[in-house]
């Protein structure tokens, strides 16, 4: 009989991670305010997990060694990154190697030329 949690579990033991950070300086008094724009970036990391349980453990380690405050700017102000939480724990099934499918994503029927803005030339990624 299948295991419903099958499809959760990465058969080569690799997860990919993404954890989300938020830009603050230590002095603003609105750091709380749930209304105020922050900064912020989504980073992607792979780790290797027995389950999904062991990667996001390990997700929010990795993303806490990114949370330590500094001095930021020309002004050396006070700054950090909060790590706000983890975004995606998915399963890599298939061995880390060239060409390895490591995630996808399907997306709703759109027109042929949106999907066309989707991509870009080499060159995009270049600059």
């Amino acid at each position: 009989m299948s295991n419903m949690n099958e499809k959760n579990i990465s058969p080569v033991d690799w997860y990919v991670c993404s954890y989300l950070l938020r830009f603050i300086e230590l002095a603003n008094t609105d750091n709380d305010n749930e209304e105020a724009k922050f900064l912020s970036w989504e980073n992607t990391v792979i780790v290797k997990a027995k389950s999904m349980e062991e990667a996001y453990d390990k997700t929010v380690a990795i993303a806490n060694l990114e949370t330590e405050p500094y001095k930021g700017g020309s002004a050396g102000a006070d700054v950090k990154w909060v790590f706000e939480g983890v975004t995606s724990v998915l399963p890599i099934y298939e061995e880390l190697e060239d060409g390895a499918e490591i995630m996808w994503c399907e997306h709703k029927p759109k027109k042929l030329k949106t999907l066309k803005s989707l991509v870009g030339k080499k060159q995009d990624f270049l600059s």
